[in-house]
């Protein structure tokens, strides 16, 4: 079973990362600096990470709030909310950019009412966030849920005894039990932004002027000019960012998981 493990994780994952790093070193360090540098590269960099980091957010906040209903509370239709909430991880990313993007055009369902007030979503860089948004909230949502059905509630009943307020019962005794699943949400709602294609690239509206490019548009733009040396070396770039967010992802696991076996 370890062989098999070692060569399936070889043929999937090994080989292809090492590809990667091997097309980008056929350039030499300054040519590899100078590309990333680039306008247009360096503006989708900055566009990817911003918007990601800002849907992140959004994300955390707003998925505590969703699996926090989900969990204390019995309404109808819950089972189906429950479901819909996995939707974005089945639903085709470039069918949800279509339809963002369709729903929040100068003409689409909401759009048109939103730009009579001056407020643009669709070919912005709120467009990128709002998609990014769509994509990652069931990651913040999937990682707080088993939380808060595991956590016990003698710790809420214990602080209303000793006279805690709600907001202060919330912020002292539940938050600091949820904070590992919420920077857990984050980081992988932040990593899956960054990569994100599909659903952007339809409402992004893809404008080096405007700022509306991401990395993975600009990787497409190479590759489509058969420049496969810049797309790799960006790529390479987008990998070790991701590298990074996961090993913070899998720190915080780690901390979390020692201080459940201290208590």
């Amino acid at each position: 079973t370890f062989g098999i493990v070692v060569a399936m994780l070889s043929v999937i994952v090994l080989i292809p990362l090492a590809s990667v790093l091997v097309y980008s070193l056929k350039i030499s360090p300054a040519e590899f600096v100078g590309l990333i540098l680039k306008e247009n590269v360096r503006n989708a960099f900055i566009t990817s990470i911003v918007s990601s980091f800002i849907a992140a957010v959004i994300n955390t906040i707003f998925g505590l709030i969703a699996a926090w209903t989900l969990v204390k509370y019995d309404f109808p239709g819950k089972w189906l909310l429950d479901g819909l909430i996995e939707l974005p991880f089945a639903l085709p990313t470039a069918v949800a950019g279509i339809t963002l993007s369709k729903l929040y055009s100068d003409t689409g369902f909401f759009g048109k009412g939103l730009s009579k007030i001056g407020i643009n979503i669709a070919y912005t860089q709120a467009g990128i966030v709002m998609a990014l948004v769509f994509v990652g909230l069931p990651f913040v949502i999937r990682a707080v849920q088993p939380i808060l059905e595991k956590m016990d509630g003698q710790y809420e009943e214990a602080a209303f005894m000793l006279g805690a307020s709600p907001r202060k019962t919330f912020f002292k005794v539940i938050l600091p039990e949820l904070k590992p699943a919420l920077l857990t949400g984050f980081g992988l709602a932040f990593a899956r932004g960054i990569g994100e294609y599909g659903s952007v690239i339809y409402i992004s509206g893809n404008s080096a002027k405007n700022r509306t490019q991401v990395v993975s548009y600009v990787i497409m733009q190479k590759l489509s000019y058969i420049d496969y040396e810049s797309a790799t070396a960006i790529a390479l770039v987008m990998l070790i960012i991701s590298f990074l967010l996961l090993l913070f992802v899998n720190i915080v696991q780690v901390r979390q998981s020692q201080r459940t076996n201290l208590l």
